[in-house]
């Protein structure tokens, strides 16, 4: 039996209707989902690799003159430590400003002194060992000397961001599921209108797994539809979104560019959603005829 003649017998099993449309926002919503957690991956990675290796001297100081001495004195100490590869005291100019949102604009310095920092940064990865030795040395020679590795500070936030990128990984799970069900239940509707139609494909001598691929066939080609759809709701929203965080001029948001590998993996999401729900069709469709027949 060919396909046309098939097709000719089973005329109403296109999923027609709303399935199109129910695909389409599954897959687009999926698309989302994993672009984001895409993104949220490469501003880890990007604050990561940008912190890695990075120490910050805070000195706090009531007195300027002694403060800045201080810095100078942190800046030559560090310099002659070996496995350091860069040291740079921190313009107070750029310290006032970090702090200004939470001291306002006029600081004080009489009433709140604000330390003075020394980034520096290391060949190689930041050990307790190295940040104790590091620690010591600066405070024989400066006991007020506080020393932190930049990472540190940002720990909450990429633990945030992990928590994130689960949550994403789960939405994808679900609306997976959720586009399974509708296929199954579609597929279940359409094999209840044409029972007597398959009954008398049976005694033509058309087998189940014939019937299956015209249903697999016509779940295929809605989900087609629905994921090409979808797939160019999604890349709008994400390209818009990506426009607005760009627009925040800030390097950690921008480290959230998606590479083209990153595109390549948002492109598959429509391919496996028509790969799962023409599964589903057909395990549908296969199961339903053991039990009818």
């Amino acid at each position: 039996m060919s396909g046309a003649t098939q097709a000719e017998l089973l005329p109403q099993a296109r999923m027609a209707g709303p399935i199109p449309w129910v695909i389409a926002i599954m897959v687009m919503l999926m698309v989302i989902a994993v672009a984001g957690g895409l993104a949220l991956r490469n501003v880890a990675r990007s604050a990561a690799n940008e912190l890695s290796g990075g120490i910050t001297v805070q000195l706090v100081e009531a007195r300027p003159e002694v403060r800045n001495a201080q810095a100078k004195q942190a800046a030559q100490i560090l310099s002659a430590m070996p496995g350091i590869s860069h040291v740079a005291a921190v313009p107070q100019a750029e310290v006032d400003a970090l702090v200004e949102p939470w001291l306002g604009g006029d600081i004080d310095e009489a009433d709140v002194p604000v330390p003075a920092m020394v980034d520096a940064r290391l060949d190689g990865k930041i050990t307790p060992d190295r940040l104790t030795a590091i620690r010591n040395a600066l405070r024989a020679k400066i006991p007020s000397a506080r020393v932190d590795a930049q990472s540190s500070w940002l720990a909450p936030v990429f633990g945030a961001i992990a928590s994130l990128q689960w949550l994403a990984l789960a939405l994808v799970l679900l609306l997976g599921l959720a586009t399974a069900s509708a296929v199954l239940l579609a597929t279940r509707t359409a094999l209840g209108s044409n029972r007597e139609t398959i009954e008398i494909v049976h005694l033509l001598g058309g087998t189940d797994q014939q019937i299956a691929r015209i249903f697999q066939r016509s779940t295929a080609l809605a989900a087609a539809e629905g994921g090409v759809a979808g797939l160019a709701a999604a890349i709008t929203v994400v390209v818009l979104i990506g426009r607005r965080f760009a627009g925040l001029g800030s390097g950690m948001a921008a480290g959230g560019t998606l590479g083209w590998l990153d595109w390549l993996i948002v492109a598959a999401v429509p391919l496996l959603g028509i790969a799962l729900a023409t599964a589903t069709a057909r395990w549908t469709v296969l199961r339903a005829l053991e039990r009818m027949l």
